[in-house]
């Protein structure tokens, strides 16, 4: 599956992260890939939304990972912007996240790209033509 969106506003990019959250069930690992400001926190937003998330979904830049309650599902959401070295993944015990029955949503997920799993959606972001404007391509890898 290879899908190209072009949103306008930040509000379309958190439908836009809705809207895929139906292509997801548990396991899912979901990669976030784009320089800053290019709209990754909100299309997470919008997957959480989707997924039944009631609680503030916030980029967890210092913490690492937040997790969330969805619906039926829980839900790792990961920011590894400030990741000095690949030690903070095992201290955290990334593998056993990414092989657990949640759903991790990860962002700067180019600094941690050779510990993703093989089975994994690629989600790719950048700035479009004007301020407001993101284009989003995502893929759907397999090992």
């Amino acid at each position: 599956m290879t899908q190209s969106l072009i949103t306008n506003s930040e509000m379309e990019t958190i439908d836009a992260g809705e809207a895929f959250s139906k292509n997801i069930s548990a396991g899912a690992v979901v990669a976030l890939f784009g320089d800053l400001g290019t709209g990754k926190t909100r299309f997470i937003k919008g997957v959480c939304k989707g997924l039944g998330v009631r609680e503030h979904v916030a980029s967890p830049t210092f913490t690492i990972v937040n997790e969330y309650q969805g619906t039926e599902i829980k839900i790792f959401h990961f920011d590894f912007y400030r990741m000095k070295t690949s030690l903070e993944l095992q201290e955290i015990g990334f593998d056993e996240y990414t092989y657990d029955d949640g759903v991790c949503l990860i962002e700067w997920a180019d600094r941690v790209r050779e510990f993703l799993p093989p089975r994994r959606f690629d989600v790719f972001m950048k700035l479009g033509a004007s301020e407001n404007i993101r284009e989003i391509m995502i893929e759907e890898t397999s090992a």
